[in-house]
């Protein structure tokens, strides 16, 4: 059964609209997926989704489809206005519908479970686009999972969550982490940890990838911590051939995941 809601003081709207916040994400394990796509690979996953909002003046085939799916579904499904609607969207152009989904959080050793893994580590990274990004990379690279230090941009952040475009929902990932407990993580699973640095560090592609690795991408600005780089097997870098001083942390992540990939697939 759909629900018409037409009041900004609905008990419901108010909780959506507070998650917009991260305190409110943290307090409630909810968060918002905004769009027709994303809506849509929420739904094909086994996430679960606990609301559906939808702009009763979009008369979308591919918003209706959700609606219907979600129907049959133990999710609460409300229309509401367009100057309703609004209020809890951050986007400009929302297609219409929105998800409220209940946060899966993992744990770090349940990730280490998979077979000569590739972990991706984002140290302190702050930029919700480049976590995104980075996250949606290591999804289309085959990688086991991501995990994140304390310090970066809030991985159920709005945000973050269009960045990956969907990969959230497919790939394991891990934050609120310290530096220590992966560091002693990988040591007790026998894991190679690289750090990504432009000093003192081989080409990236002369290290052995075909083995159990972590790759740790830093900071923006300051790049990977010193603990990092004091606890990592080696470091590594991408030749800069231009006048360009450095890589943005997505497209390095871009440039090495896909090093893996091609020594992995080498006869």
């Amino acid at each position: 059964m759909i629900e018409s809601i037409t009041s900004l003081q609905n008990k419901l709207i108010k909780t959506v609209a507070s998650l917009k916040q991260k305190k409110y994400r943290d307090e409630l394990g909810l968060f918002i997926v905004e769009g027709i796509r994303l809506s849509e690979e929420a739904l094909h996953s086994d996430w679960d989704i606990i609301y559906c909002v939808y702009d009763e003046t979009v008369q979308s085939e591919r918003l209706l489809a959700i609606v219907d799916a979600l129907l049959g579904r133990d999710c609460k499904v409300v229309k509401a206005s367009p100057a309703i609607y609004d209020k809890l969207t951050e986007t400009k152009d929302s297609q219409g519908i929105l998800v409220v989904v209940r946060r899966k959080v993992k744990s770090i050793n349940q990730v280490m479970t998979a077979q000569n893994p590739v972990l991706v580590v984002l140290d302190s990274v702050q930029d919700p686009g480049n976590v995104g990004t980075v996250i949606r990379t290591a999804d289309a690279a085959g990688c086991s999972a991501v995990l994140l230090t304390k310090g970066c941009a809030d991985l159920f952040g709005g945000k973050t969550v269009r960045a990956t475009m969907g990969s959230l929902f497919h790939l394991p990932c891990v934050s609120g982490l310290t530096k220590q407990e992966l560091l002693e993580c990988f040591k007790q699973h026998n894991i190679a940890a690289f750090a990504t640095s432009l000093t003192a560090s081989k080409e990236y592609f002369s290290v052995n990838f075909k083995q159990p690795i972590a790759i740790i991408f830093g900071n923006e600005g300051s790049g990977v911590s010193e603990e990092f780089l004091g606890g990592a097997e080696d470091r590594i870098h991408i030749p800069i051939y231009g006048q360009a001083e450095s890589l943005n942390v997505a497209a390095s992540a871009a440039v090495i995941l896909y090093e893996t990939v091609r020594q992995r697939e080498e006869k």
